[in-house]
């Protein structure tokens, strides 16, 4: 239980983030019509008065209020490492207009002869389906409505206790329909420990949350159905670590034999797969989930996964992903093109407190302090935006695969997949394909309030240490868009995809089988196009045997100078090369198609 010093100390917490740090809100004021610091004002007069589930309760609603995932109230122990769940998952999908409902997934020992995946569900607790889903997802953090509506759904069957209480009621009742025929079903919400969210989600509760943009919620869902529904998935991602983890790996002869060909080596975060479509043959690959704390071992093996696959066109699925290490998704766009990539901007909200954490590492935030302290003066509400790291350090790879993509989104990416996909978009790397009208629509960089004890400790910081193992996160630098967008908030906005395929019983149940073939008819009616070299060292003159493919122009770089330029005649060619420098040498070929650049490639000589 906790006291009422406690309780105080987390409201006053609360204020100081909102308040303080808190970068949306003027804008989720203007847009939800909410006043979560009188809120919180209230709430600290009354605390004392009200139960503690009541007192959890109303702290929750003031952050859910304000439709932002990043801005969270995690409760404190014995909830913090608990998940709510029941035996089996439930996915949407549409015949015409109508929404359906139907049971994907059922837990090991629960599943019988009529409850199984197909069967539809009706009825919640006599409620209709559709409406208990919209009541549910009232109560959820989304951006925008469909946002809510996917996050409800989640919420039905299995919830997180670290950001939300245990279910009102003890059991469901389930009513479904197998064939023409109505059962009914009780199921008991059960509660397994799933583990502190430090643990869970990695870097927000340490100093690697500095760069983090994640839905912590989603995530947490993500692992737990995992764990529920997918003991392969835990057994080949166990036999992997024992693989290529150096301090926990074990003797070969001992450990099983994993086929990188077909097994990523980071398992929880990608899996890939050729798919054969009535349009042709493509890659596939599936990014879970960008929270990472490596974003160049990230990087890497995505680009070793898309080595393996069909070179003619991809599709990239984020649905689902909360989001993660900005870094990793911004990074990972020069795969994708030959443009130099434009990260996006981000921006702190102008405050004292803001102007103090920037001055305590100077290093890290030198290049917001300035505008902040300007603000005195100028009475400008945030920042000035920059990149979170030098624009060439998302340039320092280049592109790596030249065929299309098509990326297919949906309304729980949110914050780096947000940011990702915005990218994707504004440097014209491909067509999106959305499952809903926009992604989640969550732009910016959260921090935990375990990061916040770290950036100012002492006595004299206004964060003080929470009673037990309760926290919170925030929005602390909100981002916009580049390119033609320049200036588009990502946050309540999201990227809105090209076309939208709403889901088949056939995508719920046949492993997105309508899906990846709407996909295959749009990369069909792209253009693939390539450029490659290999070195060769003829009598000791060192040349590049260039391929090309649906190109017309090629220009050649070495060492960024301008070294070759010369209209395409045919599929390949030699370039002799000049005495190089001792060291490293970088060779960049560009193919140009119309006088626009389509394909890229580096070699290092």
């Amino acid at each position: 239980m906790l006291s009422a010093t406690e309780r105080q100390i987390l409201v006053d917490q609360a204020l100081a983030l909102i308040e303080h740090l808190y970068v949306h809100l003027p804008l989720k004021r203007a847009m939800h019509a909410v006043d979560p610091l009188q809120r919180l004002r209230l709430l600290r007069l009354r605390s004392a008065s009200l139960s503690e589930p009541a007192f959890h309760a109303e702290l929750i609603s003031i952050f859910t209020r304000l439709r932002d995932l990043h801005t969270n109230y995690f409760l404190p122990e014995p909830l913090r490492s608990r998940t709510a769940y029941l035996p089996f998952r439930m996915e949407e999908y549409y015949e015409g207009d109508a929404p359906q409902f139907v049971v994907t997934e059922v837990k090991p020992g629960a599943e019988n002869a009529m409850f199984k995946p197909g069967a539809l569900v009706t009825h919640w607790n006599g409620i209709p389906i559709q409406r208990a889903v919209e009541i549910n997802a009232d109560r959820e953090a989304g951006s925008n409505l469909e946002a809510r509506h996917a996050q409800g759904l989640a919420a039905m069957t299995v919830r997180p206790l670290a950001l939300s209480l245990p279910p009102d009621e003890e059991w469901v009742v389930v009513t479904y329909r197998v064939g023409w025929r109505i059962r009914e079903r009780r199921f008991e919400w059960q509660v397994f420990e799933s583990g502190p969210p430090g643990e869970s989600l990695g870097p927000l509760a340490a100093g690697g949350g500095i760069w983090l943009g994640l839905d912590a919620k989603a995530e947490l869902e993500r692992q737990a159905r995992k764990l529920l529904f997918a003991p392969d998935a835990v057994r080949i991602a166990r036999e992997v670590k024992l693989q290529t983890d150096p301090v926990q790996g074990v003797a070969q002869e001992t450990a099983g034999t994993v086929d990188f060909s077909v097994v990523s080596k980071l398992p929880d975060v990608f899996t890939f797969r050729p798919v054969t479509t009535p349009s042709g043959k493509f890659g596939y690959v599936r990014i879970q989930t960008f929270n990472v704390p490596d974003d160049r071992a990230f990087v890497e093996e995505f680009v070793r996964i898309a080595g393996l696959l069909p070179q003619n066109g991809m599709i990239l699925d984020v649905r689902g992903n909360g989001g993660g290490n900005i870094l990793a998704g911004e990074r990972l766009l020069q795969i994708l093109t030959p443009l130099p990539v434009d990260p996006e901007r981000f921006y702190f909200i102008n405050s004292p407190l803001t102007l103090q954490i920037c001055d305590a590492k100077p290093t890290w935030f030198a290049d917001w302090r300035e505008s902040i302290a300007q603000a005195v003066e100028t009475g400008a509400p945030f920042s000035h935006g920059f990149p979170l790291r030098p624009v060439e350090s998302y340039n320092d790879i280049g592109q790596t695969y030249q065929g299309p993509v098509i990326l297919v989104i949906d309304a729980r990416c949110y914050s780096t997949t947000d940011i990702f996909s915005a990218g994707f978009q504004d440097h014209g790397i491909g067509k999106i394909l959305g499952t809903s009208g926009a992604t989640g629509a969550g732009g910016a960089n959260v921090w935990g309030h375990e990061l916040l004890l770290e950036l100012l400790p002492g006595p004299d910081s206004p964060f003080k240490p929470l009673p037990q193992k309760a926290s919170f996160s925030v929005a602390v630098r909100r981002c916009t868009r580049v390119g033609k967008r320049s200036g588009v908030l990502v946050e309540d906005l999201g990227v809105v995809p090209d076309a939208v395929h709403r889901m088949t019983r056939r995508d719920a149940l046949q492993g997105n089988i309508d899906l990846i073939n709407r996909a295959g008819e749009m990369l069909a009616t792209m253009p693939v196009q390539a450029v490659s070299a290999k070195v060769e060292n003829a009598e000791g003159t060192p040349s590049i045997a260039v391929t090309m493919k649906n190109v017309d122009r090629l220009d050649v770089f070495l060492n960024t100078r301008p070294y070759r330029s010369f209209d395409v005649l045919s599929d390949s060619t030699s370039i002799d090369l000049p005495p190089l420098a001792t060291g490293l040498n970088t060779l960049e070929l560009r193919g140009f198609r119309n006088n626009q650049l389509v394909a890229s490639a580096r070699v290092h000589v």
